[in-house]
């Protein structure tokens, strides 16, 4: 298998649009109710500000897009900088194949290696495959919010998970 990684710029865009808006139309894996336009996901993804790190990645398999993979900021507030949130989307024709697997691991050397501290993921409770996949890259449970959102006509929890660099 032949993963490769390119920092995400505007060329990129209305790909992972896409990638992102069939998750939006079909799941609860994001919370988002309409599709994002390209400047709401360049807004996502291109990040600018340089007192909060930030990096965005696509992710190629054998060439073509199989998805992208970013952390930004669990809050943008000074006492938080040590802390990032981690995201990962795949096009489904990609998931089970080890690949969401890799792009965590590279991610986390990228955060450690920029001073990051803790790794956060938020997942929706019932996205197992997600849940399944941070547990198996070392990540631990920390919190489980019951009933914060509600999607396609149902109240959902929300899980977060951690990994502390030491």
């Amino acid at each position: 298998m032949y993963i490769s990684y390119e920092p995400v710029n505007p060329d990129h865009i209305p790909t992972l649009q896409g990638i992102y808006n069939e998750y939006v139309r079909t799941s609860t894996a994001t919370f988002h109710y309409e599709p994002r336009t390209e400047a709401e996901m360049s807004e996502m993804l291109i990040f600018d500000d340089p007192e909060y790190l930030s990096e965005s990645w696509v992710i190629r398999w054998e060439g073509s897009i199989a998805g992208y993979v970013y952390f930004a900021p669990y809050k943008k507030r000074e006492a938080y900088k040590c802390s990032s949130e981690v995201t990962l989307y795949l096009k489904a024709e990609f998931t089970g194949m080890g690949i969401g697997t890799q792009a965590l691991k590279m991610m986390e050397e990228r955060a450690r290696d920029a001073g990051v501290h803790t790794l956060l993921s938020v997942i929706c409770g019932e996205n197992v495959s997600s849940i399944r996949l941070f547990e198996k890259c070392g990540y631990e449970k920390c919190a489980h919010l019951h009933d914060v959102g509600r999607k396609f006509g149902r109240m959902l929890d929300v899980v977060m998970y951690q990994k502390i660099f030491a």
